[in-house]
């Protein structure tokens, strides 16, 4: 017999300043939006940017922000989206859904280009090459159309940044959950890109992790859930949402040695100013 789903993790303290999960899958998650974003809110997380990651889900996140004042959309092929499409159907098929989330991005309620990028680590040798181009060409519609981006990075670090330096980077670029090391996190610092840290960042084998959050400067720190992946410790394994991100935040203030307001200051500053939204109190 499969092993009985895990319980929802409990709701956890609210924060004093509320800030936004920057990148969360409610389309995977259970329930309804509007019970997400109800308890989300209860605990001070009044913002989420929802990301597609395919024609058909990046047209829900647009659908959903437009009826969600508290969401904002952001839409793209995934990284592993490109070279499937090129596979079954061609170039012509990934160059008609990129055209397709043009139309999309364009829409006003979608902030944002992503996730888009370099994934390495399910991707073989054969699908690099349509990743890459399909990276570039989510660059250039961030930059046409004066949208943030957001990159999806695994095991790709040194083509990520060359690519961005080859293509220049859209004024607004943000690292969805930062994989990365001190070294990848000074070079983010040096061009003012922002880094987003997920419920990773408090696994036990994430010192890497830990000690890039060190070295990131409070100005770009970014958090958000992932949902309904990587939950947070102590909850690894059970189902995560947006009303976790308090969990995520406040182990970010620790390593950092902020308190827990200043630093909710900042993320919620870094987020808006980021996908370019008022903040909602």
């Amino acid at each position: 017999m499969p092993a009985p789903a895990q319980p929802a993790p409990p709701l956890p303290e609210p924060l004093r300043v509320p800030v936004a999960d920057s990148h969360t899958h409610l389309d995977m998650q259970d329930g309804t939006v509007e019970e997400a974003l109800a308890k989300a809110a209860s605990v001070g997380v009044t913002t989420v940017v929802q990301i597609g990651c395919d024609v058909e889900r990046a047209g829900w996140a647009a659908e959903v922000a437009a009826a969600h004042p508290a969401v904002h959309a952001a839409v793209a092929l995934h990284p592993n989206e490109a070279p499937r499409l090129a596979e079954e159907g061609g170039p012509q098929a990934l160059d008609a859904a990129l055209a397709e989330i043009e139309k999309l991005a364009a829409l006003p309620q979608v902030l944002a280009v992503g996730e888009t990028g370099l994934d390495y680590f399910r991707t073989g040798e054969a699908g690099i090459a349509d990743q890459q181009r399909s990276f570039r060409a989510h660059i250039a519609l961030a930059k046409r159309l004066d949208k943030a981006l957001v990159i999806h990075d695994r095991e790709a670090h040194d083509d990520v940044v060359r690519i961005l330096r080859e293509e220049g980077a859209p004024e607004r670029t943000v690292f969805h959950c930062f994989s990365g090391g001190p070294d990848l996190a000074r070079t983010c610092a040096e061009h003012g890109w922002f880094l987003s840290f997920a419920g990773n960042v408090t696994f036990k084998n994430a010192q890497p992790l830990r000690d890039a959050l060190s070295a990131a400067p409070p100005e770009l720190l970014l958090v958000e859930t992932d949902a309904p992946f990587l939950t947070p410790a102590p909850y690894r394994g059970r189902p995560n949402a947006p009303y976790l991100v308090p969990v995520t935040l406040r182990a970010m203030a620790e390593v950092k040695d902020l308190p827990e307001d200043e630093l909710a200051g900042h993320v919620a500053a870094n987020t808006a100013r980021a996908f370019g939204y008022e903040p909602r109190p």
